[in-house]
């Protein structure tokens, strides 16, 4: 296992930049693993990602990769995937990329249903930044820019992506690595728009701040306040407070966008449907 997520890294690009505790090595990780899984084609493959701490990752995959601006990773993935809809497309995205400057392109993203893996990367801060508090920070939580906490309410950036049309929709945590790793397989292999997800943890910009402790004690949080979805299903939201369901959250079936882009060219250059 370890030779073949090595094909998918620049291995000259490592160590790693991330802070001591960070989980998104993790989350990188689950990716490689995910990729070795579904046999990724490194030349037939494109990642994006924004900017942040999250969207360093791409620069250590060993493929085609974009390090676009803030917010704008998902407008990128779809430019790419209009001029060439045989190309798989992953992005990487953080707290303001997917949910802050970036939110008008994921709902866009997800109400076309064209066929992005998207995966966030869930700290629950902008910590590249100097530890603001972004739209996934929980309330009543402290940041630079709350210094007296926050009173805004933090999107449930699942049920967000679901509402806006999204037909593949997951969530883990560094903690559940493994599971992590298969449902960015599901998301892979899906033909649509897939948003999975990652809670992730910022011990220095969000931890150091709430004091949450150190990395490995906000993966035990995560331990603690994840629910699997189908037992999240039997509680009520009182027994929910607090707590956020893991899993499969939402799949369905719905027209992808690059082929019925395809048809649309089709019909206007008068050429009969295939099929």
């Amino acid at each position: 296992m370890q030779n073949s997520v090595e094909k998918y890294l620049r291995m000259d690009k490592l160590p790693h930049i991330w802070c001591p505790g960070c989980g998104n090595g993790i989350v990188l990780g689950a990716m490689v693993r995910a990729f070795t899984k579904i046999n990724c084609n490194q030349n037939n493959t494109v990642i994006v990602s924004g900017i942040g701490c999250s969207s360093r990752a791409a620069g250590y995959m060993d493929f085609d990769t974009l390090h676009t601006t803030h917010g704008r990773a998902l407008a990128f993935a779809t430019g790419i995937k209009l001029a060439k809809p045989e190309l798989k497309v992953f992005v990487i995205m953080g707290d303001g990329d997917a949910a802050s400057i970036g939110g008008n392109h994921l709902i866009h993203a997800a109400r076309r249903n064209i066929d992005l893996t998207a995966i966030i990367f869930n700290n629950h801060i902008y910590g590249m930044t100097g530890g603001q508090y972004s739209p996934l920070t929980p309330l009543d939580s402290m940041a630079t820019t709350a210094p007296y906490n926050t009173i805004e309410r933090n999107f449930d950036l699942a049920e967000l992506a679901k509402a806006a049309g999204a037909t593949y929709v997951a969530r883990g945590t560094t903690y559940h690595a493994t599971m992590l790793t298969n449902l960015i397989v599901a998301g892979a292999t899906h033909k649509g728009f897939s948003l999975i997800e990652a809670v992730t943890a910022c011990p220095v910009s969000y931890g150091r701040r709430n004091k949450m402790g150190s990395g490995y004690d906000m993966m035990i949080w995560q331990k603690e306040h994840a629910v699997p979805v189908q037992k999240a299903r039997n509680l009520t939201p009182k027994e929910m407070q607090g707590k956020f369901a893991i899993g499969e959250l939402y799949k369905a079936e719905a027209p992808e966008y690059t082929e019925v882009y395809d048809l649309l060219i089709k019909k206007a250059q008068g050429k009969p449907k295939e099929g």
